[in-house]
Order: C-alpha cells, then sequence, then structure tokens
C-alpha cells in the first residue's frame, strides 16, 4: 500500500526563525490571547539574537502566558506590550512601566483595527492541526484573531497537536497563513479552583436568585467554582460568556445548562475563549455545544441586550457605602476591567428580565472590611453606581435597584461582617448618608437567623420569599404600612395611626433576636423588591410564651401568607425555648382568627372588651380549639 503523501500546506512549515525573517523594527505584532498564546514562537521572538527583531511594539488583549514575564526591563528596547487586561499577570508589568494598559471596551476592538488606528503588521496565532482540506481552528480563542489575520501582511500559524478543533467562527486555512511552524511549547492548563468556606456561601447566596432559565455570564475563579456546584438543580440554564471554563463543562454534563431558552444560537453556549484542565480540552474537542464567536458579537452590549434573563456575575474587591466598586487587581484579578464590565451591565440593564450581580466577602484575608465608607484611595474602580443591581457577601444580597444612597448604606451594612457593622454605621451617620439618629443594635448581627430564610409558591403560583427582618428594611416597611387601609391598621396596632416616622420605624425593624423575631414576606417584581407581609414574636419577660402580632398587605390576604409565617416562627421558636404563644384579636378580624384556628395545637381563648386573648400551648398537640368562629 503506498504512503499518502502529505498535503501541501506542509510546504510552509518552517523554523521559527524563518518565518520571522520578514518582520522589520517598528512593527506591530499581534499575538494570540490568554490561552492560545503562541508560545513557541513568543519564546524564539524573546530569545532570538535576530537583528531585526527589535523595537517591536507586540499587541494581546489578555496576557496569561509568558509574554509578560518575558517583558522585563532587559528587554524593553526590544519590545513593548500592549494589553487590553490590567489583571493578573499585566498588573504589576503595567505598573513596573514594562507594559502598556489601553482602556477600552472590548467589542470596539475590532474596529480599532479595522480603522487603522490599532495598527498590525504581523500576526502570531496558534492554531490547531488542520484537516485533509486544510481546515484548521483557532482553538481556545478567537475574539479578534480573524480581524488581525485580516490587516496583518505577515501571517504566522502555530500547530499545537493539543488544541482543541472547537466549532462557531474558528475555522481558518492554511492559505491565509503565510508560514507555519510546529509548537514545541505545552498548552497552558489551568488547575480548577480551591474553594473556602465563605466563598461557598456567597456562591449559595447568588444561587438562590437566579430563576430557571437565566442566561449566564461567568469568568474564572473561586467564586465561579463554587457557583457551578449550586446551580446544578437548576433547569434550562443559558452561557453566554467571555470565557468558558470547566465549571460550564459541569453544567452541562449535568444537564443544568441546555440552552433552550435562547433566541439566539438555541442550544449552542457561546464564548470568545477557553481555559482550564486538560479534561476540558479533550471535552470541547469537535464539540458541537459549545459556539466559539468574536469579541464584537460576544461583548457588543446591543446584541446582549437581546438576551433575556442575562445575569452577569462579578467578584469586587472593595465597595463602598455610596456604591462605588473598587475591583480586584494583580493575582486576584481573573474577571476584566471597567470597559469589560460596562458592557456586561449595560447590557444586562437591556436584557428583559436581566440582572447584575457584583459578589465580595465581607472581609478580605487581613480581616479588614471590603465594605467602606469611600474606596477614593484604591484602583480599578467602577464608579457606574447607577447600573448597580444586586451586592453579594456571604452575610446576604443587598439590592440597589431604586433605592437611595441611604437606603444601599442601610443595606450594606446588613450584609457587613457583624463586627464591622457598628463602626460602619458610625461612619455613616458623621458623613450624613444615614440618618444621625439611626440606631444599631449593637449584637444583632451576631445573632441574625439566616437559616430561616426560604422561598415559598403558593397554590395560586405566586412565589413569595421569606426571611427575619432587618434595619435596612425600614423603608420598604413604611412603605407598607401605608398602603394599609384604617381597618388593617387597627386590626395591629388596636389603635388609629396615621403616621410611621422614621423614629418609630427603625426602632420597629431594628430586632434583638435573642428574645425577638420578626419575619417579613417580600415579592419582586422587575427587579424591585416589595414586602408584602410580616409577622413576628416577643418574648414575656416572666413566661416561656410569646406574644405574636401580624399583617398582610390586603391585596394578598387569603393566600396563606400569615398562616406560612405563623408556622415559621414557631419553628424557629422552638428552637429557642418558646413553649406557647399568646395574641391579642379583635373580634371581628376573622381571617386572623381563622389563622390560629388552624394550628395542631392547643388554643385555649378569653373574650373580653371586644378582643379576644388567645394562648396557643406547643407542648399540647392534639388541636382543641375553644377559639369561636
Amino acid at each position: 500500500m503506498q504512503k499518502k503523501p502529505d498535503p501541501e500546506w506542509k510546504q510552509k512549515i518552517v523554523a521559527p526563525s524563518v518565518a520571522m525573517s520578514g518582520i522589520e523594527p517598528g512593527m506591530s505584532i499581534f499575538l494570540g490571547t490568554g490561552v492560545a498564546e503562541p508560545r513557541t514562537l513568543v519564546k524564539h521572538l524573546f530569545s532570538a539574537q535576530m537583528a531585526n527583531l527589535s523595537d517591536l511594539e507586540l499587541i494581546q488583549l489578555i496576557s496569561l502566558g509568558d509574554v509578560v514575564s518575558l517583558s522585563t526591563s532587559q528587554n524593553k528596547l526590544k519590545f513593548r506590550l500592549k494589553t487590553f487586561f490590567s489583571g493578573w499577570l499585566a498588573s504589576k508589568a503595567i505598573t513596573a512601566g514594562f507594559v502598556d494598559m489601553i482602556p477600552c471596551q472590548f467589542s470596539n476592538i475590532p474596529r480599532l483595527i479595522a480603522s487603522g488606528t490599532l495598527k498590525v503588521d504581523v500576526a502570531f496565532v496558534q492554531i490547531s492541526p488542520p484537516d485533509d482540506a486544510g481546515f484548521a481552528s483557532l482553538g481556545l480563542a478567537v475574539d479578534i484573531a480573524k480581524h488581525a489575520m485580516q490587516k496583518a501582511f505577515l501571517v504566522i500559524g502555530e500547530i499545537n497537536e493539543n488544541v482543541p478543533r472547537t466549532m462557531g467562527d474558528t475555522f481558518v486555512h492554511v492559505n491565509d497563513f503565510h508560514y507555519l511552524i510546529k509548537a514545541t511549547e505545552p498548552l497552558m492548563y489551568f488547575p480548577r479552583w480551591p474553594v473556602d468556606s465563605v466563598i461557598d456561601k456567597i456562591a449559595a447566596n447568588i444561587a438562590s436568585i437566579i430563576d430557571d432559565g437565566s442566561c449566564l455570564s461567568f469568568f474564572t475563579g473561586s467564586l465561579y467554582e463554587a457557583l457551578g456546584k449550586h446551580l446544578q438543580h437548576k433547569r434550562h440554564l443559558g452561557i453566554h460568556t467571555y470565557t468558558f471554563t470547566d465549571v460550564l463543562m459541569d453544567l452541562i454534563k449535568c444537564g443544568a445548562v441546555t440552552n433552550k431558552k435562547k433566541k439566539s444560537f438555541p442550544g449552542k453556549s457561546l464564548t470568545a475563549y477557553a481555559q482550564g484542565t486538560p479534561e476540558l480540552m479533550q471535552w470541547l474537542h469537535n464539540n458541537p455545544l459549545i459556539e466559539f464567536q468574536g469579541i464584537d458579537l460576544i461583548a457588543d452590549h446591543l446584541k446582549i441586550g437581546l438576551i433575556d434573563k442575562l445575569v452577569v456575575i462579578l467578584p469586587a474587591r472593595k465597595i463602598d457605602l455610596t456604591g462605588n466598586i473598587a475591583l480586584h487587581v494583580g493575582k486576584r484579578n481573573v474577571t476584566a476591567g471597567p470597559g469589560q464590565i460596562q458592557e456586561l451591565f449595560t447590557g444586562s440593564e437591556r436584557s428583559r428580565g436581566g440582572r447584575a450581580i457584583f459578589a465580595l466577602p465581607s472581609r478580605n484575608l487581613k480581616n479588614e472590611s471590603n465594605i467602606l465608607l469611600s474606596v477614593d484611595n484604591f484602583p480599578n474602580q467602577f464608579t457606574t453606581r447607577e447600573s448597580l443591581d444586586l451586592i453579594v457577601t456571604e452575610y446576604g444580597i443587598a439590592s440597589f435597584f431604586g433605592k437611595s444612597v441611604r437606603e444601599r448604606a442601610q443595606a450594606l451594612i446588613d450584609i457587613a461582617h457583624p463586627d464591622d457593622r457598628a463602626e460602619l454605621v458610625q461612619m455613616a451617620r458623621e458623613a450624613r448618608i444615614i440618618y444621625a439618629d439611626q440606631i444599631y443594635l449593637q449584637d444583632s448581627g451576631h445573632f441574625y437567623p439566616e437559616k430561616i430564610a426560604t422561598t415559598h409558591k403558593f397554590s395560586d403560583g405566586m412565589k413569595v420569599s421569606f426571611r427575619a427582618i432587618k434595619p435596612s428594611d425600614e423603608e420598604a416597611m413604611r412603605r407598607l404600612f401605608y398602603r394599609f387601609s384604617d381597618d388593617t391598621v387597627f386590626y395591629r396596632y388596636f389603635s388609629p395611626i396615621k403616621t410611621m416616622p422614621h423614629s418609630k420605624m427603625q426602632e420597629y425593624v431594628n430586632v434583638d433576636y435573642r428574645r425577638n423575631m420578626s419575619i417579613v414576606g417580600v415579592t419582586e417584581e422587575a427587579g424591585r423588591e416589595e414586602i408584602i407581609a410580616e409577622g413576628r414574636y416577643s418574648r414575656h419577660q416572666d413566661n416561656s410564651l410569646a406574644d405574636t402580632a401580624f399583617v398582610v398587605d390586603e391585596k394578598f390576604v387569603g393566600r396563606g401568607i400569615a398562616s406560612f409565617i405563623l408556622e415559621m416562627l414557631i419553628k424557629y421558636s422552638g428552637e429557642q425555648g418558646i413553649t406557647g404563644f399568646s395574641a391579642d384579636v379583635l373580634c371581628d378580624n376573622k381571617a386572623m382568627l381563622k389563622v390560629y384556628e388552624k394550628l395542631p395545637f392547643t388554643v385555649q381563648s378569653k373574650f373580653k372588651s371586644g378582643v379576644y386573648h388567645l394562648t396557643i400551648n406547643f407542648l399540647e398537640d392534639v388541636t382543641s380549639s375553644t377559639t369561636p368562629g
């Protein structure tokens, strides 16, 4: 059997020195991005003693490999790197003056190249082995590689046997290259990220607000590693992301990601990059479920905005009480810069049902608060406060949508580390961000019962979230009060109260959870949260009983909301050693009387002056209600 002759394109394979012989001083060279960095070409470029390889400008969107580490003072006369990403390895080199940073939205970079504003004379691109027809794949990074190849007069391809043949707008022909070389450097891999208990709790809080059918934008890092595990029970998630990682592979494998709800590229996860383990690279090979596209599609906020329920998740370094954010720098920055974040946020704002989430631990590794009075002294800031939606720490979720600066500050203090809250309240008072007379119960943060939070869907399909009340609920509770009719106010407070000023309401929402408990029911529509119900108990001083009271927005009466809150209060109170509840109910408040009648405990009743005085004994679980109907 005759040996099959080598394809003609193999004649283009040359040594790196031959491929680079046509480069002249002063030229601009585009380098493949991130994991797609052509490492053999790069190392030869820096090590070769060729006279023509001097005073060159290198352009790389994101530098994760050898380029930054080789851009030292010894090479700065020969090469100068320009990058669009200030994080990870590049940050230190930029500060040292070895690398130039170009602030730019990623979706505009193709236009910079097409117009000649960003000059590209030479393109170094990593590719997969070509097939018999001469087509190779760009593999792990599409971004602007094709735009660079079209403008360059010298295009060199580095064939790496381990580059997966990815699907989408990734295919190039050997005729698009002037020279080809064979890679001798290995492909760049990244291990799975470690996850600690704080990051895991943040991820759990984020997952609680991601609905089935949402489309996610992910990056790399511990936060996303943890988040993936908390999303595995979701259904029909979609993916539109800069970077595809092992976590997203896991979500597709377990069936949480199907992309069936996406109107554009249905059934496909869209990305511009991939980075991760060898397992991921093998899984991506010839995988039709993953669609690689250029950043002019992935990053364009107009295109992003057409995606329904787009959820953008980004880690922050610091946030101040007015809503300004400092992003990560250096090795902790594995996401993107302010320009890229702005595109995602604008897209999520345009998206129908879209959400934008910033996440951060309440404290850094030095046990210093990440929630501050001001972030003015921190670099890499994102200061578009108007775009902020949700802030998440391990202590909860702060919604900024439609909130005043004062309300935002109170919400952030509620999710700060409990040991930092009193000081934040004091600083906010002095800065006149919150009320000068704002009270704060010193130990309340340590006793806040996070574990009771739950979401329940009632028989009519209405979904309500229930949790313990927070000091930042003051405005929402005031709005609830002013929605009440005169009858409802009288049923709840036994007097015709007409106003609920700050001085009264702040006392109501600041609860000593060791003796008292208040649970609120919260609905959300178009990103706006609204408290629609509240129930509480206050422990008696002289016995193991607690007095109870409830109120429900009249639009939602009859759905069983008060009964649900009462069941939650009973369960929690039992853990606190409370053996029963008492309540005073006006005789014509039939709805509330029925709530107590349904309990599977003995309910004793005394009637006096138009009021039923009820006592519920949790130790007697046989229903023998003596409450009149």
